[in-house]
């Protein structure tokens, strides 16, 4: 019988975060940037101009992938709240998540030849389907994984910030492989090489990260309530409230870089340059980072964020100005663009797990799983409402791939990546204003928390 007590789950002991630890949990972000980069940059004009599916098609398999995911987020969040396993209630998902993930990676970029129309487009959602599942697998209790290894206030903000820094070593990669993908002869042969080797890279690195990561063995047990109950506390809980609402508004104006920038560059402001704009909007996260984590200390992580949030509404809003030959104007907005970027990548999920630690506070249960699941969820409503609409936008505006847009479809694609998220980055700034769990608050919760 097979032995699996070297897999055992072994509890933190600790009390700052060992730059191990870090690692470990940020390893896997290596492995995702490479095509999560490409997909999230690439996928859809590589869906409508190499595969040749419509916009509007591709905009509504995204959006169905994303629907899928109301439903496996709350079941993944609330099962991985629950399981008792030797190995972990995290870990456990996080070892069987490997190489479900990795088969249909390969199967998204790597459809057969000898598919066209209806066929190709019941490939292309089954894969995603099954990806998005698998993904989902892994993402929501690795989010869990990482709110249970500190419980101290602004070590979640060095875990998350350093997280993200080593995050940005994986979009690096990622983008150096759209650079090779432009410049490709055949680009589905290219992205079948690409993704058979991003796929090895995931199983390997998923797989060593779980073994190195500790978890918290006495939490396992400690979540009773029904899915329907558990869910609402998460809606009840006040401030996850709140947050969700910045969080889901945020993300559906943010998402249009991803899906619009290869659109933008080449017919809009006409730069061979996609992967220099998208480099210089990652660098200032990268640089930035260690600014986040010493600046909550000192106005607070609410703040911090409110003033990221406003950089970026300033910032994609000013790229509605932009047009052909304006290059350094464009590298500025997106480096701007990028400051604020950073700092909502990095104070969002540290509060998050503060408010988690509420809700312990008030249920006396540990439902980092459930949170999680609503997190992504939003995330990944807000991102599928935002495809769904730049397909149909593009659709009707007369889109052609490969040639010369009207002046119709440029404004299209001018709104829609630059007015959109300007809008609903200064919506999330003034509902920040009403947020109000602080440093102060959350101690006065682990102290109870600490004493039961």
């Amino acid at each position: 019988m097979l032995n699996l007590r070297f897999l055992a789950a072994r509890s933190p002991d600790y009390d700052r975060l060992p730059t191990g630890v870090i690692v470990a949990y940020a390893a896997p972000r290596i492995a995702f940037g490479i095509m999560g980069t490409l997909f999230t940059v690439y996928f859809m004009k590589f869906a409508t101009d190499v595969l040749l599916i419509a916009p509007a098609v591709v905009g509504t398999i995204l959006a169905a992938a994303r629907l899928w995911d109301g439903v496996t987020d709350p079941v993944i969040g609330f099962l991985s709240d629950r399981t008792k396993s030797l190995i972990g209630r995290r870990r456990v998902w996080l070892f069987c998540a490997a190489f479900p993930m990795a088969l249909s990676l390969v199967g998204i970029w790597s459809p057969p030849t000898l598919l066209s129309g209806t066929m190709l487009i019941v490939w292309m959602t089954i894969c995603l389907l099954l990806y998005e599942t698998a993904q989902t697998a892994f993402f929501v209790p690795h989010g869990a994984l990482s709110i249970e290894l500190t419980t101290d206030y602004h070590e979640r903000t060095r875990l998350y910030g350093f997280s993200h820094m080593i995050g940005i070593f994986g979009v690096a990669a990622g983008l150096l492989s759209l650079q090779f993908m432009q410049d490709a002869a055949d680009k589905r042969q290219f992205a079948f090489e690409l993704s058979v080797f991003a796929a090895v890279c995931i199983s390997a690195l998923v797989l060593w990260t779980t073994f190195r990561l500790p978890e918290r063995t006495h939490y396992q047990g400690r979540a009773f309530k029904n899915p329907f109950q558990t869910f609402m506390d998460v809606f009840r809980n006040p401030h996850s409230r709140l947050l969700l609402i910045v969080y889901g508004i945020e993300t559906f104006g943010g998402a249009t870089l991803g899906m619009l920038a290869a659109y933008a560059a080449e017919y809009v402001v006409q730069m061979d340059s996609l992967v220099i704009i998208l480099i210089v909007y990652q660098l200032p996260q990268f640089l930035f980072a260690p600014l986040w984590i010493k600046g909550s200390k000192i106005i607070g992580k609410r703040n911090l964020w409110i003033i990221g949030t406003l950089i970026s509404a300033l910032s994609f809003g000013s790229l509605f100005f932009a047009g052909a030959g304006d290059d350094l104007y464009v590298y500025l907005c997106c480096f701007f663009a990028g400051v604020g970027g950073g700092a909502g990548a990095v104070l969002p999920p540290s509060i998050q797990a503060d408010i988690v630690d509420y809700d312990e506070f008030i249920t006396e249960e540990r439902k980092e799983g459930a949170y999680l699941a609503v997190w992504n969820l939003v995330r990944k409503i807000a991102s599928s409402v935002t495809a769904f609409v730049i397909g149909l936008a593009l659709q009707f505006s007369g889109f052609e791939p490969n040639t010369t847009q009207s002046a119709e479809t440029q404004d299209t694609i001018r709104w829609l990546l630059a007015l959109m998220p300007c809008g609903c980055y200064l919506i999330g700034a003034i509902l920040l204003t009403r947020f109000s769990f602080n440093e102060a608050e959350h101690k006065a919760v682990r102290r109870v928390l600490d004493e039961r």
